[in-house]
């Protein structure tokens, strides 16, 4: 019982991962990938296999290119809500201080804050 349970999800993973795959490649058309599909339906574990054996290094390579992808946009995320750099943030202060808008401790606290 444990094993087949087992083996139905290990199958549903599979099944996912095929169906996600298909809608990821934008080389292959959409008469291929309805045909696959279709496949996937009429003979789940025999056209499950043979996309695996025929497409798995494809497979992987989209699934690296999009973690890729994912990885460069939470990067620019990132960078575009964190604002200025630590020198950014010191040289406006310098220039605050400079220009006597604030006073020397106010400077060095706001300096160590950048830097923390």
């Amino acid at each position: 019982m444990i094993f087949s349970t087992f083996m139905f999800v290990a199958y549903l993973i599979i099944l996912f991962q095929i169906v996600v795959d298909l809608f990821r490649d934008s080389e292959l058309g959409g008469v291929a990938k309805a045909i696959w599909i279709v496949g996937l339906i009429v003979v789940p574990v025999l056209t499950a296999l043979f996309y695996v054996i025929s497409r798995g290094r494809g497979m992987a390579e989209r699934q690296r290119a999009s973690q890729e992808r994912v990885k460069a946009d939470t990067d620019a995320y990132i960078r575009r809500v964190a604002g200025k750099s630590p020198a950014e943030q010191i040289a406006e202060a310098k220039a605050l201080l400079d220009a006597g808008a604030i006073t020397q401790d106010e400077y060095a606290r706001l300096k160590a804050k950048a830097l923390a």
